[in-house]
């Protein structure tokens, strides 16, 4: 029997399960299924036109007309041939049009398929900036074949040399009684299914022709939540799905555009800032969210999935951060991607502890990047207690950076006695409620966090004993939240009041 595994068609027997053509699968990951049925999809008038500008999407009146959309010769060699403050041409291109030879009103987003010296092998899309009355050569009903129905703010730009990239009709799933998300591996496949099993995306400003940095920093805050291959939903509502891991992290506001079907945007404000969204239908730009990227493969597995599920997603380009690895490991994934690597000092056993540019887009567009190492010896590793308290953890990595690299780093305050003292800087806002509070005993060498029923709240702290009394912030037992322990021991007798101490979280 023949099926669809991610567009490409696949020839397999009777019997055969979900797992036997994906063996690879995340096995937390959920994929779409898709029984082909007659009323089960449906393709739209509308189309993606893909322009140098931005996307716009368009909707035709006649079906009749629509083969002029898709047309082979049409997508990637269409510019802008003429502009003015009222409209834009974009050809030309050969039909078999019969101008009327008059003027027509048009109205703001009007497409009008017309031709240039009422020669119908030179047409044109005419896209219409504004409202206004002209003669451009079309039928004698006007020539308006469809309307740009999403968009409309990149029409006022468009000028002499813009292109018309691609052109892509729209599907949509009508019926989703026949489609479904699943994990199980031993789904029997059936005649005729297709199977999505991941998402691709790719991020704003990466092109195969030169990388843009506009909006670098956000697009690093999205490589960053998608680092790990999945993306989590946490909540799918009508027009979108929405990614929470990242929720409450700043992020820029850098590029605002309308978001489509398949845009991928950062929320920049609110509670939800940070969250990554993905969506499923075309909806009006927002000041709230920054766009950080776009789905070229998948849209159908975004459209079907639920509260809860996890979707494979990857995400182009890779992340090139370098923070963390040794000099060894540093020089090498350099070299693979084509990145020059300027490194302050390679003697001795030595890990990146700072990389400039910062972000993935930034280095992309230069090929080169300069990193700043510290000895290892003096990095100290340890071991956050996710379990017991999720929080203040995730308030600690925010923090210390761990966040965002593999290597953080957090200012030694003082030494008394036992007890080693961490300043980090925490923000007036920042709430840290009582989490995780020991009974009884704390280990010695356990790392805590002072929580807000002290004034020393934020204080980072270890004692080198256990103690039945006092955390290891000095403080009592309720004032202290313990988030894990220091892993290298030996290296805190070296720190001096004042320094910045380089961390390294090691994962169980």
């Amino acid at each position: 029997m023949e099926i669809t595994l991610d567009r490409e068609l696949l020839e397999t027997d009777e019997g055969t399960c979900l797992g036997d053509v994906l063996p690879e699968r995340d096995p937390v990951c959920c994929v779409a299924v898709i029984r082909h049925a007659e009323e089960e999809s449906e393709e739209t008038r509308r189309f993606r036109i893909t322009t140098s500008r931005g996307d716009l999407v368009v909707e035709i009146r006649d079906p009749a007309l629509i083969a002029v959309m898709g047309a082979p010769d049409t997508p990637g060699r269409l510019r802008v041939h003429w502009s003015d403050r009222y409209a834009a041409a974009f050809g030309p291109f050969s039909t078999d049009l019969v101008p009327a030879r008059k003027p027509h009103p048009y109205g703001r987003g009007d497409i009008i398929l017309g031709c240039g010296g009422y020669d119908p092998k030179r047409s044109y899309l005419v896209f219409s900036k504004m409202r206004h009355s002209a003669d451009h050569g079309a039928a004698e009903d006007g020539g308006v074949i469809g309307r740009v129905v999403s968009g409309a703010s990149l029409l006022a730009p468009l000028s002499q040399g813009d292109l018309i990239l691609t052109i892509q009709r729209l599907i949509t799933l009508a019926d989703r009684s026949h489609a479904f998300t699943t994990t199980a591996t031993d789904l029997l496949l059936e005649e005729g299914m297709e199977i999505i099993s991941h998402v691709k995306a790719v991020a704003d400003g990466y092109r195969e022709d030169g990388v843009e940095t506009t909006a670098a920093h956000s697009v690093e805050h999205f490589l960053r939540a998608m680092e790990d291959g999945r993306f989590v939903v946490g909540r799918a509502a009508s027009t979108h799905i929405r990614d929470e891991r990242m929720a409450e992290t700043p992020v820029p506001h850098e590029l605002k555009k309308p978001r489509l079907e398949g845009t991928i945007t950062v929320r920049v404000t609110g509670s939800s800032r940070g969250c990554v969204y993905i969506y499923k239908t075309d909806t009006p730009g927002s000041p709230a969210h920054t766009v950080v990227g776009q789905v070229v493969h998948g849209i159908g597995l975004v459209k079907l999935a639920d509260d809860h599920d996890v979707i494979c997603i990857r995400a182009e380009p890779e992340r090139f951060d370098l923070i963390g690895l040794s000099v060894e490991e540093a020089l090498k994934t350099a070299a693979e991607r084509g990145i020059t690597l300027s490194i302050d000092t390679a003697e001795g056993d030595r890990v990146v502890v700072r990389q400039s540019p910062e972000t993935t887009l930034e280095v992309l567009a230069v090929s080169k990047a300069e990193v700043t190492t510290e000895p290892l010896v003096d990095v100290v590793s340890i071991e956050l207690d996710d379990h017991n308290a999720p929080q203040t953890c995730a308030l600690f990595r925010e923090l210390t950076g761990l966040k965002w690299h593999s290597v953080g780093k957090i200012p030694f305050y003082f030494k008394f006695e036992d007890v080693y003292f961490f300043k980090p800087r925490v923000g007036t806002a920042v709430k840290i409620i009582p989490e995780n509070t020991p009974a009884g005993e704390v280990p010695a060498y356990a790392l805590a966090m002072t929580n807000d029923s002290r004034k020393g709240a934020g204080l980072v702290g270890v004692r080198l004993s256990d103690s039945t009394e006092f955390g290891p912030t000095s403080e009592p037992f309720e004032a202290t939240n313990v988030i894990g322990r220091v892993i290298d021991r030996e290296k805190l007798g070296g720190l001096k009041e004042g320094s910045t101490v380089f961390i390294r979280e090691v994962r169980s």
